[in-house]
């Protein structure tokens, strides 16, 4: 079933393939979609990015690197977002959705969280089936720290 999915989002005209790590790719392509989404790309957000791949997926610095620049590829040749979205919906149970959102989130605080940013973020979190009241929740909860 994932292998089927994987070949129709890669299908998509114009769609970079995701590649074997998809899911990895997917979740950080979002966290560039949701940085890019002000049309200001900062040190600050790639730093908080690295940050939270390193973490999550307990990486070394050159391997998050490596996936960073992967999703910066990936986002950049995406027609959408749905592309990304839809990866993560089926890697992560929906229990820990939420916490992917927070995660987003907390790229957006990185330098001050915008009318855009907060656009992609209830895009996300709507394709993802988080509603706004939990994405809400999660935003405070990625101000705070």
């Amino acid at each position: 079933m994932f292998a089927d999915l994987l070949r129709r989002l890669n299908a998509i005209p114009g769609a970079r393939p995701l590649g074997a790590d998809s899911a990895r790719v997917a979740m950080a392509a979002l966290m560039v979609r949701v940085a890019r989404s002000d049309d200001s790309y900062s040190d600050r957000e790639r730093a908080r990015i690295d940050a939270l791949l390193a973490a999550h997926y307990r990486l070394p610095p050159a391997e998050v690197a490596r996936l960073r620049g992967e999703a910066e590829e990936a986002e950049a040749s995406a027609q959408d977002t749905v592309q990304f979205t839809r990866v993560v919906k089926e890697d992560v149970p929906y229990e820990e959705r939420v916490g992917v959102v927070e995660t987003l989130w907390r790229v957006a605080a990185a330098d001050g969280i915008d009318a855009e940013e907060r656009g992609v973020l209830r895009l996300v979190a709507n394709l993802l089936g988080v509603s706004d009241q939990e994405s809400g929740l999660a935003r405070r909860r990625a101000e705070r720290g």
